[in-house]
């Protein structure tokens, strides 16, 4: 079993001058979880090498034992430092797709062709993708097979307009996640801020937030269990 893990490269938080990146909790919780089961993990971002990690993410109050366990790991950190070209991957080499957030992907990965062309190529072969907190926001370009956006009229979550608003974020970023995922059709829900919240769609698996990156983790290797056993 092989599973592809994508992360940003892009490190700017707008015009703010503070930095930007993936969110360790939502790499970390799904590499150990997808570990466990048995998947090969790869790691992949646009620019390749080591991506940036938002500096925020790893200051105490954000920290899990998943976080500490990956800061700890050597290996883990071989694999961060050697993350390969996004434009280089064959989707087709895959089991499963699994997308982090942090701010970072609303500016490179919701943009990207290649990215984008692995989201659809995934799922038209009948194989699932996972995203969680902002990295939803990386479905605002990608269709289904008939060109209609990939969202409309799927259950969907992604990080809330009020989880933004408490990051004070929402003048900031390009687009929010909760609107454009509604905008696209998406048939939006939330739970509660900063809780765990995930929502399956046939072989779409949404997160809400960070602290829903370990479950959606659990629903992608369910799926995948599921469709071994088919």
């Amino acid at each position: 079993m092989n599973v592809l893990i994508v992360l940003t490269s892009h490190d700017e938080l707008g015009s703010t001058g503070r930095k930007t990146g993936f969110w360790l909790e939502e790499l970390a919780a799904p590499y150990y979880r997808l570990k466990q089961a048995g998947a090969t993990v790869t790691l992949a971002s646009p620019k390749g090498g080591r991506p940036p990690l938002d500096p925020k993410s790893n200051e105490p109050g954000s920290q899990t034992d998943d976080t500490r366990r990956f800061e700890a790991d050597a290996e883990a950190s071989a694999a961060l430092d050697a993350t390969v070209v996004l434009s280089t991957v064959d989707p087709a080499d895959y089991d499963a797709v699994f997308y982090p957030g942090g701010h970072g992907p609303l500016w490179d990965l919701a943009e990207d062709a290649d990215s984008r062309n692995i989201i659809e190529t995934t799922l038209r072969s009948g194989k699932p993708v996972a995203l969680v907190c902002h990295a939803p926001g990386v479905l605002r370009h990608v269709t289904d097979e008939d060109g209609a956006p990939l969202v409309r009229g799927r259950t969907v979550t992604g990080f809330a307009n009020t989880e933004e608003e408490g990051v004070g974020l929402t003048e900031v970023v390009p687009f929010l996640v909760e609107d454009e995922l509604k905008a696209k059709g998406g048939v939006y829900s939330k739970g509660a801020d900063w809780g765990s919240y995930v929502v399956r769609d046939g072989l779409l698996i949404t997160g809400q937030n960070p602290a829903s990156s370990a479950e959606a983790a659990d629903v992608l290797v369910g799926l995948l269990g599921e469709r071994a056993t088919a």
